[in-house]
C-alpha cells in the first residue's frame, strides 16, 4: 500500500531504530524486517532508507561499520548507540501516546 510521504517520513527513523533495537543489521535486512513485521503493509525498497541511515549516523544515533559478508562481499552493518537506544525509547513512548489519541478521535467519529 502506498502511504502519503508525510506519514512515512515522520516514522522512518523510529522504525529503523526499532529494528536495530533488536540487533545489528545491514540495509537490506532492515528493509526486510520492516516489510515483514508490517505484515506486507509496508513495501519499502532497499535504496529508500539510506538517506535516513546517513542522517541517523550523522546524529550519532546509530553506528555503521564495514564487515565482510558470508559471500566475501563487504556490507555496512548498523547498530544502535546508547543515544540511539534512548531516542528509540523516547520515540516509542511518544508514538504510543500519539497513536492512541488519533485512534480515539477516529473511533469517536464512527459512533
Amino acid at each position: 500500500m502506498k502511504f502519503r510521504k508525510e506519514l512515512v517520513g515522520g516514522t522512518t527513523a523510529t522504525l529503523i531504530l526499532s529494528v536495530l533495537n533488536s540487533g545489528s543489521a545491514h540495509g537490506y535486512e532492515i528493509v526486510r524486517r520492516i516489510n515483514e513485521l508490517s505484515h506486507g503493509i509496508f513495501e519499502w525498497q532497499e535504496g529508500t532508507i539510506y538517506p535516513a541511515l546517513h542522517k541517523l549516523e550523522a546524529k550519532e544515533l546509530i553506528r555503521g561499520q564495514w564487515l565482510e559478508g558470508t559471500n566475501g562481499k563487504m556490507r555496512r552493518v548498523y547498530s544502535l548507540t546508547d543515544g540511539g537506544k534512548r531516542e528509540f525509547l523516547s520515540d516509542a513512548r511518544e508514538w504510543n501516546i500519539y497513536s492512541k489519541a488519533v485512534e480515539s478521535i477516529l473511533e469517536a467519529s464512527y459512533a
